[in-house]
């Protein structure tokens, strides 16, 4: 009997490590109960870091989430937010440091380089774990989003589960677009807007009509051209063009035409004076700007009214594209060097999984920082002391919606979603490690700083400065690195095949 019952005990045990964290949740309100953590281990605290203002009441949303962390999977989490301006500096310091740390927010470029610390190493492989105590997340978050995180055919983080494509939106003021009766839907092209700017700027000489800064504007989206690598090299491809032709896209007619085009804007007064030197800062609350542009999925225009304080209306002018750099909008790493790898598989599971542990990291304390409406929509609380960054922070479709959206917005994110195209590059990620394609990228980049900001502002004559620009790109070496790439691109695809 001893050892008939020692058997049974072993057999408990083994079936209970291969239960998932947290299930899978087959409506928002609903949370399926798992088997409760051995009350005789102590938890396991993670090292949790990710961008945001720090709030004043992170430590009792901390206090709050490692209570129902203890209960749901024994984890508890220590949640650091650092700076917008600062995190990518802070985070690589981190990491170059040595300091222990077990989770991160990343993202491509200077919020993390998610690429890039992939290839030294730095985030865990996560495909082993997706297939085991992170299989509810995985199957949760759109398979595209998945594809797109890959790097050499591993995943090395978990993607925000969000709207998959970020196509470009024009961002009007509501009051003056009632005012004059201007149909937005058929402002799908620069030229269009000429004779509602003219309109604008006849009749309501206090507005600056249309608000440019140095870098937040990809016209050339609009034709679905993207970067292969960023905003600095202006090496892009067609994302619907099965060749794969890698272009310099300040070559082309297209471009000539923009610039050619925001140059008469600027003269005619309808650009602000200081667009080139203007800092990117997100939608600021000016109520004298006509025209702004912004990326986002649906609905859309209620979330930036928010943020703005005023009324606006938005218009959709480019193509649901699924790529690359969309699907890497928000990803959440684990440390290659974490003790507490299965750990944080949990936490991550967990998160995209529960909707009561998402809805408390992303809203706070309900009752503290928000109320909810008889509708059961969040309404946030004035002056609340907690503010989570939704992007940042696992799946969006087990939320809570805000008081004023509209209750089927999930639903409809859904239906953006399956109807985005996929991108002709998802998940090349191109390898610029070696010395001289770093020097390459150096130069180009220094050349694009110095001439890119004055020519897609119309601050500067693209008959005078355009020639120079792309001459000095030649003596950076963009050439070459327009092969290097391309040969990389061809055979990435040929791998695919």
């Amino acid at each position: 009997m001893k050892g008939h019952n020692a058997l049974r005990i072993c057999i408990l045990l083994i079936f209970a490590l291969l239960i998932p964290a947290c299930s899978s949740t087959p409506s928002p309100d609903t949370v399926t109960k798992v088997p409760a953590p051995d009350p005789s281990s102590s938890p396991v605290t993670l090292k949790y870091y990710t961008i945001g203002t720090p709030d004043t009441d992170l430590e009792k949303v901390n206090e709050t989430l490692n209570k129902l962390l203890e209960k749901k999977i024994n984890v508890h989490i220590d949640y650091n937010k650092i700076n917008w301006s600062d995190y990518g500096r802070s985070l690589s310091n981190i990491i170059n440091s040595g300091t222990n740390f077990d989770i991160a927010f990343s993202t491509e470029g200077d919020q993390g380089d998610y690429s890039g610390n992939a290839r030294k190493g730095t985030w865990l492989i996560l495909d082993s774990y997706l297939k085991t105590i992170g299989k509810d997340m995985y199957d949760t978050i759109n398979p595209l989003l998945w594809e797109g995180v890959k790097i050499n055919d591993n995943i090395y983080g978990v993607p925000t589960n969000k709207e998959i494509a970020v196509p470009e939106w024009w961002i009007y003021k509501k009051e003056l677009v009632d005012r004059y009766n201007i149909d937005i839907s058929k402002l799908t092209t620069l030229e269009s807007l000429e004779p509602v700017f003219k309109t604008i700027q006849q009749n309501e000489p206090r507005f600056t009509i249309m608000e440019l800064d140095q870098y937040s504007h990809n016209f050339f989206a609009l034709e679905d051209y993207e970067y292969i690598l960023n905003r600095d090299i202006p090496l892009m491809v067609k994302s619907t063009d099965k060749t794969l032709k890698i272009i310099n896209i300040f070559e082309t007619d297209l471009a000539r035409t923009t610039l050619n085009t925001l140059r008469k804007y600027y003269k005619a007064g309808y650009i602000n004076e200081d667009a080139s030197v203007k800092a990117g800062s997100g939608l600021g609350k000016d109520q004298n700007v006509f025209w702004r542009e912004g990326g986002a999925g649906p609905y859309s225009a209620t979330s930036w009214s928010k943020d703005t304080g005023f009324e606006v209306v938005a218009q959709q002018v480019s193509s649901s594209i699924v790529t690359t750099e969309s699907a890497r909008g928000g990803i959440m790493v684990v440390s290659s060097r974490t003790k507490n790898a299965e750990a944080c598989i949990k936490f991550l599971n967990c998160l995209n999984t529960d909707p009561e542990v998402r809805n408390l990291i992303n809203f706070g304390i309900e009752g503290l920082h928000y109320d909810l409406t008889p509708e059961g929509q969040v309404a946030v609380n004035k002056d609340s002391g907690y503010a989570g960054v939704q992007y940042t922070q696992g799946n969006w479709f087990i939320l809570k919606t805000l008081k004023g959206d509209p209750p089927n917005k999930w639903e409809e994110y859904k239906k953006f979603n399956s109807d985005a195209i996929k991108s002709v590059t998802l998940d090349f990620t191109p390898d610029i490690s070696s010395p001289s394609v770093s020097s390459q990228l150096a130069a180009v980049s220094r050349v694009t700083s110095k001439y890119y900001p004055g020519l897609m502002t119309g601050t500067v004559d693209p008959e005078k400065i355009l020639p120079k620009y792309l001459k000095e790109l030649k003596a950076a070496g963009i050439d070459e690195l327009k092969n290097n790439l391309q040969q990389q691109i061809d055979q990435w695809h040929a791998h695919k095949k």
